[in-house]
C-alpha cells in the first residue's frame, strides 16, 4: 500500500474545497485518507478555535464522501498548527493508502499511526511522560513496518496540556503538576520530543531535572504540539521503507538557527532529490510536497551575534516574530508560501534552530 500525498490550500477557516477537489479527480477516495497536517490562521494558542473549525471541516468531506461512520472518521489523525503570521499560507497535507505498488529495492514513504498510554496531567514534564511517548514511537514504527529508527525522518505529534480542571483532578488523588498552565504547552512539547529522542536512539533516557532545563537534549525529527482536546499522545510517523511503493520521499536535516535556508536544503537532499552547490527555489522544479519544520526564539537573545528583541517585546509574542521569520525564510528556499511552520520547540532541534523535514516528489 502506497502513499499519497498532497498539499491543498484553506480558501477560509472552515474550507475543505481542496481535499473534496482530490477526491473528485481521483487522487485517491475519501476512505484512503490516513492523516492530516496543517495550518491554520487564528493566533496560535489555547484558545484558537480555528484549528476545531478546520478539523471538522475536513472530517465532514470524509464522512460525505466516504464509507466510514462518524466513530472511524474520528480516529483519523489531524494535527493542526494554529497561526500562519507573516506570509505563511494556510494549508493541509494530506496522505492517504492507495493500492499503488513499487520497486522492491526503491524506498518510499511509509506512515505509521498510535496513540499512547493515558497522559495524567502529572506525566506533563516528568520522566513517565517521556516514557510513554517512547513507547508510542516504538509502536507507530511498527504500525509503519520500520526496523531502523534511522529509517525515521518525521514524527508529528499532539499531547495535552494542563488545564484548571485537569490541575484540580491531579491535587484531588494528592498529585502535584510540573508546571503551570500557561507553561504547559511548551513543556508538553518539549517532554514528548525527548520521549521521540529516547525511543530513535538519539539520547540516553534523561533525568528528570532535564527536561526542559538541558537544551543540549534534542530530537531531530520531532515535530510536537499540544491542545486540550485528547489526553493522549496523538502520534504520526513518517520515514522510508524499501518496497512500500509510490512516489513519495521523505528526509530531515535540522535549521542551526532562523536564518539557516541551507539546512532547508540539506533536508530537500536528505529526502532524495540533487540540487547544486548554492539551490535557488527554481532548482527544485515543482518536486518539493511540503516542508515542515520547527521553530522559537534562541533564548540567549541573539541571531549570528546580532542582538535579538523579540524575547523583550510587549506587544508582539515572540513565537509570532520566530514563526513569520522561519516561514520567510523557508517560503524563499522553497518558491511557496504554503509552508508547515510551528513554535514551542523545545529539545525540538537545536538551540535558536529546529528540525525541518522535506516529502519530495521523485516521479516513480
Amino acid at each position: 500500500m502506497a502513499i499519497e500525498v498532497a498539499k491543498v490550500e484553506l480558501k477560509t477557516v472552515q474550507d475543505a474545497s481542496g481535499l473534496e477537489q482530490k477526491i473528485a479527480q481521483g487522487a485517491f477516495t475519501a476512505d484512503q485518507v490516513i492523516a492530516v497536517i496543517g495550518k491554520t490562521e487564528g493566533n496560535g494558542g489555547v484558545n484558537d478555535f480555528t484549528r476545531i473549525l478546520a478539523d471538522q471541516a475536513f472530517r465532514r468531506v470524509l464522512l460525505k464522501l466516504g464509507k466510514r461512520n462518524e466513530a472511524e472518521v474520528a480516529k483519523i489523525p489531524m494535527v493542526w498548527s494554529g497561526g500562519c503570521d507573516g506570509v505563511i499560507t494556510p494549508h493541509a497535507t494530506v496522505f492517504a493508502k492507495t493500492p499503488a505498488t513499487g520497486r522492491p529495492t526503491a524506498s518510499r514513504l511509509t506512515i505509521g499511526t498510535t496513540m499512547s498510554a493515558e497522559l495524567l496531567p502529572e506525566d506533563i514534564g516528568r520522566p513517565a511522560m517521556v516514557e510513554k511517548v517512547a513507547e508510542g514511537v516504538k509502536a507507530a514504527m511498527r504500525d509503519a513496518g520500520i526496523d531502523d529508527p534511522n529509517d525515521v525522518h518525521y514524527v508529528q505529534t499532539k499531547t495535552p496540556l494542563l488545564t484548571i480542571d485537569s490541575v484540580r483532578d491531579a491535587e484531588s488523588r494528592g498529585k502535584h503538576v510540573a508546571c503551570e498552565v500557561h507553561d504547559s504547552m511548551g513543556v508538553s512539547n518539549g517532554t514528548t520530543a525527548l520521549g521521540i529522542a529516547v525511543a530513535l536512539g538519539e539520547i540516553e533516557m534523561p533525568k528528570a531535572e532535564q527536561i526542559c532545563k538541558d537544551l543540549d537534549l534534542y530530537s531531530s525529527v520531532a515535530s510536537c504540539s499540544s491542545g486540550v482536546e485528547l489526553t493522549q499522545a496523538q502520534i504520526v510517523l513518517l520515514g522510508n521503507k524499501p518496497g512500500a511503493g509510490g512516489r513519495y520521499r521523505i528526509g530531515h536535516a535540522v535549521m542551526r538557527d532562523a536564518l539557516d535556508i541551507d539546512g532547508i536544503y540539506d533536508a530537500i537532499r536528505s529526502a532524495g532529490l540533487n540540487l547544486p552547490e548554492r539551490p535557488r527555489a527554481e532548482d527544485l522544479h515543482g518536486r518539493v510536497v511540503n516542508c515542515f519544520m520547527k521553530c522559537e526564539a534562541d533564548r540567549r537573545g541573539t541571531l549570528r551575534g546580532r542582538r535579538q528583541i523579540m524575547l523583550d517585546d510587549s506587544d508582539v509574542h515572540h513565537h509570532r516574530h520566530s514563526k513569520a521569520a522561519v516561514g520567510g525564510v523557508a517560503a524563499a528556499a522553497i518558491g511557496d508560501p504554503a509552508v508547515f511552520v510551528s513554535v514551542d520547540a523545545m529539545h525540538q532541534g537545536p538551540q535558536g534552530g529546529g528540525p525541518v523535514i522535506a516529502i519530495v516528489d521523485l516521479g516513480e
